[in-house]
């Protein structure tokens, strides 16, 4: 393999990879805004009782699923692979904290 190759060959390579993790984090904040969603419903549907303790999830829920869509698009925008691969962490991080924050709302329904 010539020289030229294998420097195109590694360009390719990273140019995957980069797609790999902004395409992570995309799943990621898609994931984050459904379980948003998810703990908007379950607050409105919540025990009268419990109302202020499920709209206080589902707001945490919304703050997560926006942290996620922005590491989202910093993955996206990222200029080197070690960049996109935290993006895609913190944006994998911010799902799970949207997901327990809606499985949080959805406790309070009765």
């Amino acid at each position: 393999m010539t020289i030229n190759k294998a420097l195109l060959a590694l360009a390719l390579g990273l140019a995957l990879a980069a797609c790999s993790n902004a395409d992570q984090a995309q799943s990621s904040a898609e994931g984050a805004a459904e379980a948003a969603a998810d703990a908007q419903t379950a607050a409105n549907e919540a025990d009268p009782a419990l109302a202020g303790t499920a709209q206080a999830a589902a707001d945490d829920a919304a703050a997560a699923a926006d942290a996620a869509a922005d590491a989202a698009a910093n993955a996206a925008g990222a200029g080197t692979d070690a960049a996109a691969e935290h993006a895609a962490d913190a944006a994998d991080h911010a799902e799970q904290k949207a997901e327990d924050a809606a499985d949080a709302a959805e406790e309070t329904t009765p």
